[in-house]
């Protein structure tokens, strides 16, 4: 939170003035031609709030389209498309306000790629939605509007839906980028890392005393019948001292494989890192 995410969403459409820096769309610089800006990109800013609430479904994406120079007539092949894909067909002719936050945000989306622009930017486009709607809404950016070419950036505190819809992403902490590479290459070096033992029976605390000095981080628990060791080895030779530790205790391996990182604990490591 306050980490300036709608600001520079903000600025990169040209609502409010960087207090510095440069903004270069298509190379481009948008702070000096800010019509350029307004003819290259589309937002969904703060959710469902983009849209009319006394108008209908239909009439939010008649107006929105107008305000663009297109007439309804000119449009209504692409309305009525979005109207289909975004599940809002028995919905058309209710207003805004009567729909529900789900839909809503479904309808904010589809009134931004009304205006067929080749970038889309997104602020927070699945705040306060429910599993279903979230999973549905992060279908539709993955599957039907990426694929037909289109940039989406998208700005979220929830990092399974960073996970599961971007490629890139790009981290930032106190005003510095601290991570920009691809979802895929980021798990990967976590996980060659990131390892798992398991060890026959109970260990006794003094164990988990040690570990914890050694590795920071060590988690340790038991799952009835093993104890399960997750560590994070900077240096993948280290796995064989932990093997020592093992050999020493006259302990028992019965497992070992690396860890499937999960994007929240890698985010929390790189800010924790930078720290």
């Amino acid at each position: 939170n306050g980490a300036g995410k709608t600001t520079t969403i903000k600025c990169l459409c040209r609502l409010i003035n960087p207090t510095q820096g440069r903004i270069f769309i298509d190379g481009v610089d948008v702070i000096k031609k800010p019509n350029f800006a307004y003819e290259k990109i589309s937002a969904v800013l703060e959710g469902n709030r983009n849209i009319y609430w006394r108008m209908s479904t239909k009439e939010n994406l008649e107006f929105f389209a107008s305000l663009m120079g297109y007439s309804p007539q000119e449009v209504r092949h692409r309305i009525d498309e979005l109207i289909e894909t975004f599940g809002l067909k028995e919905k058309i002719g209710t207003e805004a306000r009567f729909l529900s936050r789900g839909m809503q945000q479904k309808l904010a989306i589809a009134c931004a790629l009304i205006k067929d622009t080749g970038i889309l930017l997104l602020d927070e486009p699945t705040i306060g939605l429910d599993v279903e709607t979230t999973y549905e809404v992060k279908d539709l950016l993955k599957r039907k509007i990426a694929q037909k070419g289109k940039t989406v950036l998208l700005s979220s505190h929830n990092m399974r839906v960073v996970e599961d819809t971007c490629e890139r992403v790009i981290i930032i902490n106190n005003g510095k980028i601290i991570a920009d590479e691809e979802i895929k290459k980021l798990k990967e070096f976590f996980q060659v890392n990131s390892y798992r033992f398991e060890i026959a029976g109970r260990v006794d605390d003094r164990l988990k005393e040690e570990f914890s000095k050694k590795f920071l981080g060590a988690k340790l628990s038991f799952d009835g019948a093993n104890t399960l060791i997750d560590v994070d080895l900077k240096d993948s030779m280290k796995i064989y001292e932990v093997l020592e530790i093992f050999k020493a205790k006259n302990l028992r391996l019965s497992g070992i494989q690396n860890i499937e990182p999960d994007f929240e604990e890698i985010y929390l490591k790189l800010v924790k890192d930078e720290k």
